[in-house]
């Protein structure tokens, strides 16, 4: 037998309070007092209410309806989903924390006609605020479009700061740098560095602090040894061939993504170099596949769901965070990497 779903008269009579009190508790209203809310939010939770969204919206003139847009992976020939998983994970949260819904949406900015379709999200949607990742976030068009809507937004990784809009950002250029240090610790002076895709200004702060790295430890760069990818695995995959192929090879790369680091670690495979005791590979993200590969790969743990947390949260309670917020990455040292071999 069905068991009757809660109504907001249940939460009332628990909680002892009026069923307008409830109301006010539901849409994180102020003027609630802190004992009356909490003993509203306890009554929510142990009748397992969830509010009817239709006449939430009609009460509120609002659809607590929060926004992520990305760039669409389908556009891309081997794709990873494992950052837009990690970025749905935190916005859910945090979404669910604050009585919220989550409206993904994947678009392709490469259209011109993105600035027309995401004002028509915002519109037929009634959306209540936009967390816009990259690479979209540093677009100024994209992020344009949606400013003419007057709609709350909050921008993940956009690199350098275009405008005063709330950002929540990781230490690319830092933790870079540190990882680089750590490779020139076990012994390596001959790093190579594999770039992203240039659109994504985020990536190029990794980049950056390969440099910084290479100077804070007394090594130069050796230009031959920067190849340009475009964060695919099979960039990955033709940099490798044309870094390991060389007479003077690198010792250690670093990829400013997983996924191509992990073609880096197949092509090394294929031509029989062993991965630590010849080569060490890392990489940045710490998606999944990071730590299926074998060996697993030494990386740095972007922390995008709690980036998304941060932007959910700062889009629902505007007035108690700051508009710019840095969640601090880390390495994750595993077995792609180790001391660099004896010269003979």
């Amino acid at each position: 037998m069905q068991v009757a779903r809660a109504t907001i008269f249940d939460v009332a009579q628990r909680a002892n309070v009026s069923i307008k009190t409830v109301s006010r508790v539901v849409n994180r209203e102020p003027n609630v007092r802190d004992s009356t809310r909490q003993r509203v939010e306890s009554a929510i939770s142990e009748l397992r209410y969830r509010p009817d969204q239709s006449a939430r919206n009609l009460a509120s003139h609002r659809s607590h309806l929060i926004g992520l847009v990305y760039d669409d992976p389908a556009a891309y020939e081997l794709p990873s989903s494992g950052y837009i998983i990690k970025m749905q994970e935190g916005a859910l949260r945090a979404c669910r924390a604050g009585m919220n819904e989550l409206l993904i949406h994947p678009c392709d900015f490469r259209k011109k006609t993105v600035g027309a379709e995401l004002k028509a999200l915002i519109r037929d949607a009634r959306l209540s605020g936009i967390v816009l990742a990259a690479p979209l976030s540093n677009m100024p068009r994209i992020v344009r479009a949606i400013e003419s809507t007057n709609t709350p937004l909050v921008r993940l990784s956009p690199g350098s700061v275009i405008t005063d809009l709330p950002t929540v950002v990781t230490n690319d250029r830092e933790v870079s740098a540190e990882m680089v240090r750590y490779l020139a610790q076990l012994g390596h002076t001959d790093i190579a560095f594999i770039t992203g895709d240039p659109l994504h200004e985020a990536v190029a702060d990794r980049f950056l602090g390969f440099q910084d790295g290479l100077a804070q430890s007394g090594l130069k760069m050796i230009k031959r040894f920067v190849i340009a990818g475009d964060n695919s695995f099979r960039s990955g995959e033709a940099c490798a061939r044309k870094l390991l192929q060389r007479k003077h090879r690198p010792t250690a790369i670093f990829a400013a993504n997983d996924d191509m680091a992990a073609g880096v670690i197949r092509v090394a495979g294929r031509m029989r170099i062993s991965i630590r005791e010849q080569l060490a590979v890392a990489g940045f993200d710490d998606i999944t596949l990071s730590r299926q590969l074998d060996p697993a790969l030494t990386t740095v743990r972007q922390p995008l769901a709690r980036m998304a947390e941060h932007a959910v949260a700062m889009l629902a309670n505007h007035s108690e965070h700051s508009n710019y917020e840095c969640v601090p990455a880390t390495l994750q040292i595993r077995e792609s990497t180790g001391p660099a071999p004896v010269k003979h």
